[in-house]
Order: C-alpha cells, then sequence, then structure tokens
C-alpha cells in the first residue's frame, strides 16, 4: 500500500514546498490538496462533513500553484488533486495547466475530480443545474482527454463544443494523466469505471463501510468488463490505524491518505512522523 497525505494549503498552514520535502524525506508517496475557488457568503448549501465550515474552506490556495511549489521541491513525491471541482473550469484552459504542470513535475500529477457539494459555488461560475454537474464534469473529462492525446482535438457535448485545436504541451504521462474520481459508491463507483482509471471514496463519513463498498466496486468492475487489479481505490482521509489499514490493504485499497491535520499548523512534521510509523508497521 502507498501512503500520502490530503491538506488544505492555505497561507497559514505548512507551505507545500517545505510540507512535499517533509513527505519525501519520510517515504511518502504523494501529496493531494483540495479545492474550492471560493465560498459564496450566502452559505446555504449544507455541508457534508457537520454544521460549521471550517475556516480552511475559506482560504486554501488555488491548487495547481500549490502542487507545482511542491513538485519544484521534490524528485520523487507525486502531487495530486484531492479533488479538483472540474464543473468550474474551462476544459481547455485546464487542460493546459494539468499538461504544464505534469511536464515541470516530470510525470508526477495525479488528477483527483469530483463534482462538489456548494451549489452556490458552481452556480457562480456557470449557468446550469447543480444537478448536471455531473455530466458536465465527464464531457469536460473527455474533452481533456481529446486535447492531451490527440494532435488536432475536437469535442461535441450537450455542455462541452469546440471544432479542432492544436494544445501543446501535452503531459508526459501516457495516454494522459491518472485520473481519480471521487464520491461515494455506487454512483462514484460507476463514474469512476466510465471514464477513471482509479476511485477515491472518503472514510469516516455516515455509514460508509469501505470493505462492502470495495467488494461492490469489483464486482461492478467485473460487470463493466474492467478489470479491477487495473484501476487504483485509494482511501480519503484514511483511518490512524495500523490494524484497520492492514483490513484496507488486504481488501485491495492501493493507497491510503491520512488527513495534514491540524490543517493551520506550520509544523506537521509530528503527525506525519506518526503516520509515517503507522505506515511501516502495515507495510
Amino acid at each position: 500500500m502507498d501512503y500520502g497525505i490530503c491538506t488544505f494549503p492555505t497561507d497559514y498552514a505548512m507551505q507545500p514546498a517545505e510540507l512535499g520535502r517533509a513527505m519525501e524525506e519520510r517515504g511518502f508517496e504523494s501529496l493531494w490538496v483540495a479545492e474550492h475557488t471560493h465560498i459564496p457568503c450566502s452559505r446555504e448549501s449544507p455541508w457534508p462533513g457537520g454544521d460549521e465550515l471550517p475556516q480552511m474552506y475559506y482560504d486554501a490556495y488555488a491548487p495547481l500553484i500549490a502542487l507545482a511549489a511542491a513538485a519544484t521541491a521534490t524528485t520523487k513525491l507525486k502531487i495530486g488533486t484531492g479533488i479538483s471541482l472540474v464543473a468550474q473550469h474551462d476544459p481547455l484552459i485546464l487542460a493546459k495547466e494539468i499538461a504544464t504542470l505534469d511536464r515541470i513535475s516530470n510525470g508526477r500529477f495525479l488528477f483527483g475530480v469530483g463534482g462538489g457539494w456548494n451549489r452556490e459555488e458552481l452556480a457562480n461560475h456557470y449557468d446550469f443545474p447543480f444537478e448536471r454537474r455531473w455530466k458536465v464534469m465527464r464531457e469536460r473529462i473527455e474533452a481533456m482527454k481529446a486535447v492531451w492525446t490527440e494532435d488536432k482535438a475536437a469535442y461535441h457535448g450537450e455542455f462541452v463544443n469546440f471544432d479542432e485545436v492544436f494544445s501543446n504541451p501535452k503531459p508526459v504521462q501516457k495516454p494522459h494523466p491518472p485520473i481519480h474520481v471521487g464520491g461515494a459508491s455506487p454512483w462514484g463507483i460507476t463514474r469512476a469505471l466510465r471514464y477513471g482509471d482509479g476511485w477515491i471514496p472518503l472514510s469516516g463519513r455516515g455509514d460508509t463501510d469501505l470493505l462492502e463498498d470495495m467488494k461492490l466496486f469489483r464486482k461492478m468492475a467485473a460487470e463493466a468488463d474492467r478489470d479491477p487489479d487495473s484501476m487504483e481505490v485509494s482511501v480519503y482521509i484514511a483511518p490512524n490505524d495500523a490494524e484497520r489499514l492492514k483490513q484496507l490493504r488486504d481488501a485491495g485499497f492501493r493507497r491510503a491518505l491520512f488527513l495534514g491535520f491540524p490543517v493551520g499548523s506550520k509544523d506537521l512534521l509530528p503527525i506525519l512522523d506518526e503516520y509515517a510509523e503507522v505506515a511501516q508497521k502495515v507495510g
């Protein structure tokens, strides 16, 4: 099992370059950062994690810029979005930025994607029904795949529509950076199998049972004629418990992403040491 950290980079937290170096020194595989372009003042959409929205949601850095800082400070550490709110982005611009980051990092970028929960945040970007964000995300990912893999790329869908374009650079990773789809089962699994290379379920929220989710993932993968072992399934906000992690590893989870907490701390070294010790026990 590989181990990483998921966090919200902010100006009052341990900075991405410093965090990346510390993670690489301790043998972590990957750093994943969250995204919110802004938080609307209305606050009408309930946060799935509870009543009070944590301050880090208001203050998060732009993820790809934060990851670029981590990439240039390291040589092996993989860098990922956990997750990118794809429906809030122009696909041609996002495709260019990701290809550039994959080049800068020499092929270390992991593209974690999701639909998001904040209705007002999305509405400030584009005028389409919130419930259609999943189709919007799929079309934009399909369009970006075309841009990354074709010399002359075009895409014609309901929400994304452009004639042939040239877009360079192309990513280092072929055919494109791996796409890891967030979301609970069964719908997160369905989307991951349709256009992803991995799936990222969230641990510790509601009645989620990750072991049962993995059984369902493997069953649905077989039904979709996809090899479940060819896809990476990661657990987001992994439990800091060696025995539980062993269960997840043995069930088929390929990556555990620990929460970089306290997110606002400028010194995460003690918690990184603790996570590294737990990872070493699990192997």
